[in-house]
């Protein structure tokens, strides 16, 4: 699996809105890759739907959201009706399509000895093929979450990272354990005691002295 901070790869894949090239098409926006192991799967339906509902929030974010399924866009397109009749939200978002396996092995959810096709293969084949990615602006992978075919994705714990995320990338603070968007936030530890002062003139509550506490940046 590919670690965070690494480049995430650029590739060219056909998708349910026309070929595309990976790094182009997100260009300055963040980015969520979700994959499933295979289309007309229960608990992928239920997560295609909700992402679909959450489309909204996380434009707001200016985040793009794309989907990957290790079976062809054309069946994609057949199995969309299905996640809209069951969840009542139709997929937008572009899923693509991975028929010869390259961007599962590329992104590291399948062994190289994988095989090149999907044609045969199972969800039980393809059980790695269930893993979130977030990507920033600068094409560097944040965020890697894997789950089993059983455990349904929490998109509401996806969009509270992104959250975090961007607001650390803003400002020199982390967030603490179960942190919600408006909670208080810790200066991150590489900023010294001066520069702190600067930052936050209304100062902080520290614990520890390397626990500083403040309040949530504005912006």
């Amino acid at each position: 699996m590919l670690p965070i901070n690494q480049k995430a790869p650029d590739f060219e894949a056909e998708t349910t809105i026309g070929r595309i090239r990976f790094h182009e098409w997100i260009g300055d926006s963040w980015c969520v890759l979700f994959s499933h192991p295979k289309d007309f799967t229960p608990v992928c339906t239920t997560e295609l739907g909700t992402m679909a509902g959450l489309a909204g929030e996380f434009a707001k974010r200016n985040c793009k959201i794309i989907g990957l399924s290790v079976d062809p866009v054309t069946s994609h397109a057949k199995w969309a009706d299905d996640i809209k009749e069951v969840t009542g939200f139709l997929p937008e978002y572009p899923m693509i399509g991975d028929t010869d396996l390259k961007v599962s092995k590329l992104y590291g959810m399948l062994p190289a000895g994988a095989g090149e096709t999907s044609d045969g293969r199972t969800a039980a084949d393809n059980a790695t093929v269930r893993t979130v990615f977030m990507i920033g602006p600068d094409k560097l992978i944040k965020l890697v979450l894997a789950y089993p075919m059983t455990t349904g994705r929490n998109f509401a714990e996806i969009l509270r990272v992104l959250d975090s995320l961007q607001l650390t990338a803003k400002h020199k603070v982390a967030t603490p354990a179960n942190w919600q968007q408006g909670d208080d936030v810790i200066i991150a530890g590489s900023v010294g005691e001066e520069e702190a002062r600067q930052k936050f003139p209304e100062g902080w509550k520290a614990p520890k002295p390397y626990l500083r506490i403040v309040k949530q940046p504005a912006g």
